[in-house]
């Protein structure tokens, strides 16, 4: 037996029938060999951390733009603060882990620089617009290593796609898929607030009241009250066969009000307008300029322009940039440089 076969066996007898067993994954899009040690998620969990995208999210921005403070979440860490929570969940229903960490791991892979900014700049510029889930899914199978992909996973992918954007109703296949979704909706809820208090464009007392009596008045017990109403709610809606994962009424709401609260006063808020309108002149300079002169982009994205047009080459390459990589670019075109001395 090897020991990835002795990890298939111990899930079989620790997860609830319910889950998605990495013996029953509907495999990747190429064939490969299984791996001896591990199983298919936790090998996929890995090439995303080894990724170059995975790397380039710690210089992408999460809500705030160029900040001088370390504190702040970027990305990378917003992408660690939802696997922690989707994994804790994941382990108080019994369903597999792994599979729900790599999910999260590449859940964000595909956003671009400037928080959701970016995502609107290139939604208006590309035909058929923009959504940062899909570019995670084509990031993993088209993008990452000059173009062969990272050959992830059916489940994965599968969870990554629904985690954000879609239409109501529609919802991953599996448990873990729905239990990212929601991780990653308790993560940036709380955090974003947390930074909001740290930059001084919130008191705690602003909350709403109502939501907050639900919840908790701390960062740690509105995750608390999050995380385990959702484990039981989920637990209960499974032992009657309803195979969803889900919030009490109440609860549910409270999260879904502090977000509101949040698009509002924070993410569309005036605090940060005028850096978000500067985020999204450098973007939309980038783009016209590359619509232009594509034989200056990288070998990649050149073939992308040939075989699917050049927006579509344009937006691939602007959403894999991270925030400094995009302003020393845009500094590079179009600052006048000092030529006499």
């Amino acid at each position: 037996m090897t020991i990835r076969e002795r990890i298939e066996r111990n899930e079989e007898l620790t997860l609830i029938r319910e889950a998605c067993f990495s013996r029953n994954s509907r495999g990747r899009e190429l064939f490969e060999e299984l791996d001896s040690y591990r199983t298919c998620f936790m090998h996929d969990r890995d090439r995303i951390i080894h990724s170059k995208s995975f790397r380039r999210l710690k210089h992408k921005t999460q809500v705030y733009i160029k900040t001088t403070g370390d504190h702040y979440r970027t990305r990378l860490t917003h992408t660690l603060e939802v696997s922690q929570i989707a994994r804790t969940i994941a382990r108080g229903i019994a369903v597999n882990e792994d599979l729900v960490e790599a999910i999260t791991l590449g859940h964000d892979i595909g956003h671009v620089a400037f928080a959701h900014n970016g995502e609107e700049v290139l939604n208006e510029r590309l035909p058929g617009g923009f959504r940062h889930n899909e570019q995670s899914i084509r990031v993993l199978k088209k993008l990452e290593k000059e173009g062969k992909g990272l050959n992830i996973t059916y489940e994965v992918l599968d969870g990554i796609l629904h985690h954000s954007g879609l239409k109501s109703g529609e919802t991953s296949s599996t448990l873990e898929g729905q239990i990212a979704r929601f991780a990653d909706k308790i993560a940036y809820v709380n955090h974003d607030i947390d930074d909001s208090i740290r930059a001084g464009l919130l008191r705690t007392e602003d909350l709403p009241s109502e939501f907050v009596e639900v919840l908790g008045k701390t960062h740690s017990r509105r995750i608390d009250t999050l995380v385990r109403n959702l484990v039981d709610k989920t637990n209960d809606n499974i032992l009657s066969g309803q195979l969803v994962v889900a919030l009490p009424d109440d609860v549910f709401q409270a999260l879904y009000g502090l977000r509101a609260f949040l698009f509002k006063n924070i993410y569309n808020g005036e605090h940060l307008r005028e850096e978000r309108n500067k985020a999204k002149f450098v973007l939309e300079k980038l783009f016209d300029y590359y619509m232009e002169h594509v034989s200056e982009m990288p070998v990649l994205f050149k073939k992308i322009a040939s075989e699917e047009g050049t927006e579509r080459a344009v937006a691939d390459y602007i959403a894999g940039m991270t925030d400094d990589y995009a302003i020393i670019l845009f500094n590079q075109i179009y600052v006048p440089k000092i030529v006499i001395y």
